[in-house]
């Protein structure tokens, strides 16, 4: 199980690109990656999920809490390029109607 995880910075816009599974065993390195992103104030970090093979609810797990932490701190926090299974499993979680997600980083949202 691997994951890779890279960043591009944009001024307070902090774009990341995920690639491989998300599980029990790599969502610890992901979440910690993010925490350490997430430090400032006012801070959008962008995570482009198009090479994600597999996503568990200890991914999950990870998104919500960057979420919340990045909203206390008046940041934001978009999910793109999703792939439709993993856009279903956010559908189906209801994460859909409380995250900016989208398939596809030109889209508008889904």
């Amino acid at each position: 199980m691997k994951i890779n995880i890279n960043k591009q910075y944009k001024g307070n816009e902090i774009l990341v690109f995920v690639e491989g599974e998300i599980d029990a065993y790599t969502a610890p390195k992901l979440r910690e990656e993010l925490w350490h992103l997430s430090e400032k104030e006012n801070t959008t970090i962008t995570i482009n999920l198009m090479e994600v093979t597999y996503l568990d609810s200890t991914g999950l797990g990870v998104f919500v809490g960057l979420f919340k932490r990045l909203n206390s701190s008046n940041g934001e926090l978009k999910l793109i390029e999703l792939s439709n299974r993993l856009f279903k499993l956010f559908e189906m979680t209801g994460l859909l109607n409380i995250m900016n997600i989208r398939v596809n980083s030109v889209d508008g949202g889904r």
